[in-house]
């Protein structure tokens, strides 16, 4: 089985993932939401740097990751992880697979449905995010403009997002999932649609491994 260290990180792939940005608009004149807009509109794909921590409810630190990640849109998405275990997850748009490189171990799952009302969808779908999300502007905090996500399907399993803008890119991401655990990713060295390789989203199993799924 996947080790219960990722599993945010695996329900957040399963239920679709990850990472990335920056929106491309300024917030001295337009809010989180119309910058959310134009990262929708104008961002086709981005590629950077994050640092990734989960804690519970209470607040107590779970663990601490970093990586890398790529996306392309519509519903493609690459997140490396390298510390502290490595494991990658690859969405093409069709299909998400998480690798464990310690358990040698591939899970496969299909992008279907389930997977419109996530954080991959947020980031990298096909750009009808408020037929998905309900969206609500919350105050500055932090240096920040915030924009809430709220997913309208209840089986998502993700409870609700939030989007940090800093001079109109997107420095931070909060996910809270139904367990009340909150995953906060903190982006740096973000490129905004730069030349991505054309076997960036694209993943096969490793010789040996143990796949799972379809």
């Amino acid at each position: 089985m996947t080790r219960q260290r990722f599993a945010p990180i695996v329900r957040t792939a399963r239920l679709g993932s990850t990472l990335a940005l920056s929106f491309a608009a300024t917030v001295a004149i337009a809010g989180a939401l119309d910058d959310f807009r134009a990262f929708s509109r104008d961002t086709k794909a981005a590629r950077g740097d994050f640092t990734q921590t989960v804690v519970d409810r209470g607040g107590k630190t779970l663990r601490q990751s970093s990586g890398s990640f790529a996306i392309a849109r519509p519903g493609k998405f690459r997140w490396t992880y390298v510390k502290p275990y490595s494991q990658v997850l690859v969405g093409d748009g069709q299909k998400v697979w998480v690798y464990d490189a310690d358990l040698n171990q591939v899970t496969v799952r299909n992008m279907d449905k389930a997977l419109s009302a996530t954080p991959a969808a947020l980031l990298s779908g096909s750009g009808e995010f408020e037929k998905i999300f309900t969206l609500e502007e919350q105050p500055a905090a932090d240096g920040m403009s915030w924009l809430r996500a709220k997913p309208k399907e209840p089986e998502s399993g993700l409870d609700s997002a939030r989007l940090g803008f800093r001079n109109g890119e997107l420095a931070r991401l909060e996910f809270v999932d139904n367990f009340g655990q909150t995953t906060t990713i903190n982006i740096a060295q973000f490129a905004k649609n730069p030349t991505l390789a054309a076997d960036t989203f694209r993943f096969t199993a490793p010789k040996g491994a143990d796949v799972i799924g379809p």
